[in-house]
């Protein structure tokens, strides 16, 4: 009984940092609606900024200032995010808001290298509370007691900041409709400067409030980002109780699962979510919630056609330059476009849904990495042969899409895209800690292809041919009925479903070939580096698909290929460079910002600025 206290207890005091900074992620999104994931770099910021000034501070008084004045320096650091990345693109469509909080998530990173280097920082005791106390037999950190009783104050600070001021109501007047909190007179620039304030000090508090239970590294932010977003969701988006009570759970169920259940400790936490939103769409506390105000991609602002006699006549001479590659280079071209023709292919599939269907999916990489995982299982377990293990790649990935995207296709907006990623982190999940058949974060090694295709030259063709076939495909359907119906229900699911279109059906559908092609890169990925490991079903693989569709362009159907290719060229340069996030990060931000038509859509845009003006001076 004791050690079931102990861990009740030992659960209950790790919800104090996850609490602050998934209550700040909440209001965040419940009045700005910016589904914020640099949120985890404050958290870090708040971590490092904490060690620093405690260990210029001296005694308990210092301790505690130093976890304040970490929460107030960070809030000032999220202001100055607000005002310089993202007030620009309020008015754009969610996803552009998106990559620009992943653009800063870079930048953030490459700072904290600079300044406190690439070393971890072991955080300091806390001054008074070094021991432990004897709860029935059980020995419990003093700090966790501490923490405990700490937690219900600063709910009940922020249910009164929320319920009892006049900035409260305000708050919650945004968060049921924030264009008529403008109307009202209330200057909705500042009011999104405040929450991003609290929110981004909430963050940092966490961190720095962390330190006496962990420390501060360069992998924190990514590491509590999912947590963060299970507990946000589960709670409820917006809802500050929410986060609370879905902290607590969270919380005390890793603690049991460690001790009970430790080969699926981070399973549990993604069933639980998956579970909620099944049932209870909206998380537990939360509210209806719709697709942005100015939907997820965009509205076109023109037909899409099939490309003109021009167009095609380039991507003829591009491949015919791709065919004569293996003449004119060496092995190390050939395995970087090999690379490049394999992420196109990821990307383009990820397109198809998103900017045809306008299907946000925040877990793409699930269909990658589950193709590659289910080619690598065959060759590893049944000696299958490389060309039926091929095979299998798309068919293992578009079946597990069929299953999640039946769940996934009955929610909308950023619910449909957080119940794509808890079904992508369950996958991963799997992969990492069901170490007896996937090798745990070993991976699966010694997965190459036939004796046919074993030479550079040959395995180059092949993945050209496969890549270049799969991405014409998709560019068909996209202008073949199914394309059609599917753009129908991206501009208006009811007009659509009015003249007789079967919207979850198309939505469906499109998901599943999404998937399988996304499948299909995967087997081409597996078998190119005779490998697979757990990284490639993170979060960031799926951020990276998202981030290369919107560099192309989202409102073009070859953006997905034109963004990989410029993603993987420059991370390719890039790397070579110490700090290359910083610098990636801040042409992303600059993007979004300054392009955010991407590099298809702005060189378009110009071409038809040039055109219109030739033919202005002939009519002249």
């Amino acid at each position: 009984m004791g050690l079931f206290v102990a861990q009740i207890l030992t659960g209950l005091a790790n919800a104090a940092a996850l609490f602050l900074v998934a209550s700040g992620l909440s209001l965040i999104f419940g009045v700005t609606r910016i589904v914020n994931f640099a949120h985890g770099s404050l958290y870090m910021l708040g971590a490092y900024f904490g060690i620093t000034l405690m260990n210029t501070l001296p005694g308990a008084f210092g301790f505690w200032s130093a976890i304040l004045l970490s929460g107030l320096i960070i809030g000032l650091i999220g202001v100055i995010i607000e005002i310089c990345v993202l007030r620009p693109v309020y008015r754009a469509p969610e996803l552009f808001q998106l990559v620009a909080t992943f653009g800063v998530i870079l930048v953030i990173q490459d700072l904290a290298l600079m300044i406190w280097g690439a070393e971890d920082r072991l955080g300091p005791r806390a001054p008074g509370l070094k021991s432990v106390v004897r709860i029935m037999g059980e020995p419990v950190p003093q700090y966790d007691l501490a923490l405990i009783a700490i937690t219900p104050f600063i709910l009940l600070g922020l249910w009164w900041l929320i319920t009892k001021t006049r900035i409260g109501i305000l708050v919650r007047a945004a968060t049921q409709d924030r264009e008529m909190v403008g109307a009202l007179g209330v200057n909705q620039s500042w009011l999104f400067t405040g929450v991003f304030f609290l929110g981004s000090a909430l963050a940092g508090l966490g961190g720095a409030i962390q330190l006496p239970k962990g420390g501060a590294d360069l992998l924190m932010d990514l590491n509590i980002i999912s947590s963060v977003f299970v507990v946000v969701v589960i709670g409820g988006m917006g809802s500050i109780p929410g986060a609370f009570v879905a902290s607590v759970l969270i919380s005390v169920l890793n603690v049991f699962g460690v001790a009970y259940l430790p080969q699926s400790t981070l399973v549990l936490m993604y069933v639980v979510m998956a579970v909620v939103l099944l049932l209870r769409p909206y998380g537990l506390f939360g509210r209806e919630e719709k697709a942005g105000e100015h939907g997820q991609a965009g509205e076109p602002d023109r037909p899409i056609r099939p490309a003109g006699l021009y167009g095609r006549i380039a991507v003829a001479a591009l491949l015919a330059v791709l065919a004569l590659i293996p003449v004119f280079s060496g092995s190390f071209t050939q395995v970087l476009l090999t690379d490049i023709i394999i992420f196109c292919l990821f990307a383009a599939s990820l397109q198809f849904m998103l900017s045809t269907g306008g299907l946000v999916s925040f877990g793409h990489a699930a269909y990658f990495g589950g193709g590659a995982y289910a080619a690598a299982l065959l060759v590893s377990y049944s000696d299958t042969p490389m060309e039926i293990a091929f095979m299998f790649a798309p068919l293992a990935a578009g079946l597990l899409a069929i299953l999640f995207g039946w769940f996934c296709i009955r929610l909308s907006g950023v619910y449909f895209a957080m119940l794509t990623l808890a079904f992508s982190q369950l996958i991963w999940s799997a992969a990492f800690q069901w170490y007896e058949v996937t090798g745990g974060d070993d991976g699966l090694v010694n997965i190459w292809p036939a004796k046919w295709l074993s030479g550079t030259n040959a395995y180059y063709y092949f993945t050209l041919i496969v890549g270049v076939g799969g991405i014409i495909l998709l560019r068909h359907l996209t202008h073949a009925p199914i394309g059609y119906a599917l753009r129908g229900t991206r501009d208006s699911a009811r007009q659509a479903e009015a003249t007789g279109i079967n919207v979850k059906l198309i939505q469906w559908t499109a998901f599943s070939i999404a998937g399988a092609l996304a499948g299909l890169a995967g087997g081409l990925f597996v078998f190119s580096k005779g490998s697979i490991f757990p990284n490639e079903l993170e979060i960031a693989k799926s951020f990276d698909a998202l981030i290369v569709v919107f560099l192309g362009g989202v409102k073009t159907l070859s953006g997905g290929v034109v963004g990989a290719g410029f993603m993987e060229v420059a991370k390719d340069w890039l790397t070579r460079l110490e700090y290359w996030r910083l610098i990636l990060g801040l042409v992303i931000i600059g993007v979004v910002i300054i392009a955010p038509d991407g590099i298809v859509g702005t060189l378009r845009k110009v071409s038809e600025r040039i055109g219109l003006r030739r033919t202005e001076e002939f009519m002249k």
